[in-house]
């Protein structure tokens, strides 16, 4: 910093460091496009009256305050839970409406006590299925030769029991607290509107006293598509909504199964390939997620190895998962039969969870792969290691039951096939873990001058970063050279590129891939006859 130097003394600069440490971005961030029970803005976000946008939850019982509980026929609930029983911790929900969002919320108008012809508040339910009773309670009388008081107090009743209360209300904020303000920003079930009809003062716009009823709507269902799943960037709906939360880097569509099923209970597989294969596209092109693909419910080993090959992506931005789960069915009604007691639900929360856990345990460099899934009953098809045999190599993961070990997952690749260096799930996350760690960690570098110490800061900058990878295990070699490189100098920014303004850093790193088999080689072995 420039300073200029009067008197004498002693004078202290802060100085910025030499380097900037590039910090390592988090992984383990799930999103779930579907259907939920409910959803209350309250909880939620308060501009979004439908829930429709990305939504951040940290916990089940944090999803059911916002979302409501399980749902019959929508599979997000179940994915849900299943991420944050197998470790997850940390998921954006993207609802899905399927009742009509073009009625208005059920509202009430309250009279001023002075002129019932005159509006003094309105009221409007948070929930518009749910019944309320709005009680108001005047202010008392005064005594004589005392100025009447403006507050007044507001209670919420549902089913007759008590929600909540606020006391000492005022139509404006000079008579005591503001009802508008205190109302809006504090309540769990009810907005009001306070008029301010001309040439009334607020005394007399007090509302009057008595019980009001919010009735519930009855939402008209809505039909919903493939594309309501995809949603739209502009409007913040589906997946393509995601791009406000950068956060995420595993992307589920658990419902896709319950939009893909026709009325007689067969599984459009048409549309589930549709879907399916534009998720995956829209990962790969924004280079930071992938997606959890679920093989459709009822297929044999045979016709999942077709539903595979009709889905023909090569991408290493995508990974499927075989075959579905059984989780016991908390909607089952007591005295259910054994097979309403369970539900087959898509495997890909649980799997979401699993990629989370071995994340937070070991690093995303681990592969996500030999770890027990937790929550589940069963598996809706038992996979032999000769089926295996077939579907390994195509790119679907199989979770296998291991008997007292556990049902686990068995299977680490992506979609990718003609590349076998992006053969392994946590081959391509670990790069986009470096690529956005780095790209994040140098923003200071934009428009620093574009000289030798500009290029050896961020040589240092980044082999300090990779050499704390490899000392982690991220990365292989049995010296830091051997495990990656970094090049930044005259050889790869000669003259011309400068003066173009750009700077370019080479960077390579050798990925640690999972030991997918393990092989011993037995032989008999005479020990005398060696030795002589």
């Amino acid at each position: 910093m420039p300073a200029s130097y009067g008197a004498p003394g002693v004078y202290i600069q802060e100085m910025p460091s030499a380097s900037a440490v590039i910090e390592g971005v988090g992984t383990a961030v799930a999103a779930f496009v579907g259907f939920t029970q409910k959803y209350n803005s309250a909880e939620g976000d308060p501009t979004d009256p439908h829930g429709v946008r990305p939504q951040l939850v940290t916990s089940w019982p944090q999803y059911e305050r916002i979302y409501g509980g399980f749902l019959r026929g929508a599979m997000l609930p179940f994915a849900v839970k299943g991420y944050f029983e197998n470790g997850g911790r940390a998921a954006f929900i993207v609802r899905v409406p399927t009742s009509s969002t073009e009625s208005p919320p059920p509202e009430r108008v309250i009279p001023a006590s002075a002129r019932p012809e005159v509006e003094s508040i309105v009221v409007q339910s948070l929930q518009p299925t749910a019944r309320y009773e709005v009680v108001i309670e005047p202010p008392p009388a005064p005594n004589e030769g005392e100025e009447p008081s403006q507050e007044f107090a507001i209670r919420v009743l549902q089913e007759g029991q008590p929600r909540e209360e606020f006391r000492g209300l005022s139509l404006t904020a000079r008579g005591g607290k503001s009802a508008e303000r205190v109302v809006n920003e504090k309540s769990e079930y009810i907005r009001i509107q306070v008029q301010s009809p001309a040439g009334m003062s607020a005394v007399d716009r007090i509302p009057a006293g008595g019980s009001y009823t919010l009735e519930p709507t009855s939402p008209t269902e809505i039909a919903v598509s493939p594309q309501d799943l995809e949603g739209s960037e502009t409007e913040r709906t589906g997946y393509l909504g995601l791009a406000i939360a950068d956060q995420v880097t595993m992307v589920a569509i658990p419902d896709l199964v319950t939009i893909a099923t026709k009325p007689d209970g067969e599984v459009d597989e048409e549309v589930y390939l549709s879907v399916q294969s534009r998720l995956v596209d829209w990962c790969e092109n924004s280079g930071t997620r992938m997606a959890i693909l679920d093989v459709p419910p009822g297929l044999n080993a045979t016709r999942a190895l077709q539903w595979r090959e009709r889905l023909g992506r090569d991408s290493a931005y995508g990974a499927a998962y075989y075959p579905q789960l059984v989780v016991p069915n908390p909607l089952a009604r007591p005295g259910a039969t054994n097979g309403e007691r369970f539900v087959t639900v898509p495997p890909c929360g649980h799997v979401a969870g699993i990629w989370a856990r071995t994340d937070g345990t070991r690093g995303v460099w681990k592969a996500p792969a030999n770890e027990t899934v937790r929550g589940i009953a069963r598996l809706e098809t038992e996979i032999t290691m000769g089926e295996q045999d077939l579907l390994n190599p195509e790119g679907i993961n199989c979770i296998r039951s291991f008997g007292t070990y556990g049902m686990r997952v068995w299977g680490a690749r992506t979609l990718a096939k003609t590349d076998p260096s992006w053969r392994y799930i946590n081959v391509r996350r670990l790069f986009i873990f470096l690529e956005e760690s780095i790209r994040r960690g140098t923003q200071w570098a934009v428009f620093e001058p574009n000289d030798h110490d500009l290029r050896q800061r961020m040589r240092r900058n980044i082999n300090a970063f990779l050499r704390g990878m490899w000392m982690q295990g991220a990365l292989v070699g049995a010296t830091a050279d051997q495990a990656f490189f970094v090049l930044c100098d005259e050889t790869n920014n000669p003259k011309n590129t400068v003066a173009e303004g750009k700077l370019f850093i080479d960077v390579g790193v050798s990925p640690s891939r999972p030991a997918e088999y393990v092989i011993f080689r037995i032989s008999q072995w005479d020990g005398e006859e060696a030795a002589a």
